[in-house]
């Protein structure tokens, strides 16, 4: 098995078993940076979107309303868990869209098919960004658009701080750089999708959310990373974690996130 091939499958399986946690409470949290996502992108009544990495299907439902029935959404994640959840919010929205099982290296679309790319959070977690830094460009129209959001560093992404703080004591995932903060510095991916021939620049907002408390963000952004870690290195890592950035666990916390939002234009 390649390290493109392992590395996804052990994706596929985080995202599988925590599909219905993220829908419950990580959507509702995320919902701003999507809300600048869109607004950058621009959506018009007919055009052809690519939701990039769509998990619950967050995107998609809201790209589909703007393009409406003249338009096309294809709604791409390698999840087949989150397919289903992105299935059902389309059921119970009563909107359209086309559902595919795939990644970022390997989009399910004719060249050319797409006016606008959409991957809200998602860039984060490609394997190999040159790959998919390739598939994008060959599936955007002359013109076409792309508008992605990832993390910026620990430094100044609590989100990030406090993954990255958990990471610590669990097992290496089998691909390294890949997740959140894995594009902290986007410079890279700028220059792999220039050579595509995507001029991409950077914008940045400020975004954030809020937990009641210490251990039910420990159950929404831990529970399923960190279930294979002993009971000891559990309490380790969330000792890590109050030292870190929550002295009071039984405080709320407001989480502030640099969120950088890469813009590009296919030539």
């Amino acid at each position: 098995m390649s390290d493109l091939e392992e590395g996804l499958a052990w994706q596929v399986g985080v995202w599988d078993r925590m599909s219905q946690v993220y829908r419950r409470e990580i959507d509702r949290r995320l919902e701003p940076v999507l809300e600048h996502v869109l607004a950058r992108a621009g959506l018009q009544p007919g055009e052809q979107v690519l939701d990039l990495g769509t998990g619950t299907g967050a995107a998609a439902e809201k790209a589909a309303l703007a393009v409406g029935t003249d338009g096309h959404v294809l709604a791409v994640d390698p999840s087949p868990e989150m397919l289903v959840l992105a299935g059902q919010r389309a059921e119970q929205a009563s909107v359209r869209f086309q559902l595919a099982e795939g990644s970022g290296e390997s989009i399910p679309a004719a060249d050319g098919s797409f006016d606008v790319i959409l991957a809200s959070l998602s860039l984060m977690f490609v394997i190999d960004r040159a790959a998919a830094a390739r598939e994008m460009a060959r599936v955007l129209r002359s013109g076409g658009r792309l508008v992605g959001a990832v993390w910026a560093g620990p430094e100044r992404s609590d989100l990030v701080l406090f993954q990255r703080t958990v990471s610590r004591f669990a097992p290496p995932p089998p691909v390294r750089g890949v997740g959140p903060g894995g594009l902290a510095d986007p410079q890279p991916f700028l220059e792999e999708l220039g050579r595509v021939g995507i001029a991409a620049r950077v914008e940045t907002e400020v975004t954030g959310f809020d937990f009641p408390d210490l251990p039910f963000a420990w159950d929404v952004m831990a529970g399923v990373t960190a279930a294979s870690l002993t009971p000891e290195l559990q309490r380790e890592a969330q000792q890590a974690i109050q030292d870190t950035m929550w002295p009071d666990p039984s405080q709320a916390r407001h989480f502030t996130n640099l969120t950088q939002f890469i813009i590009g234009v296919r030539a």
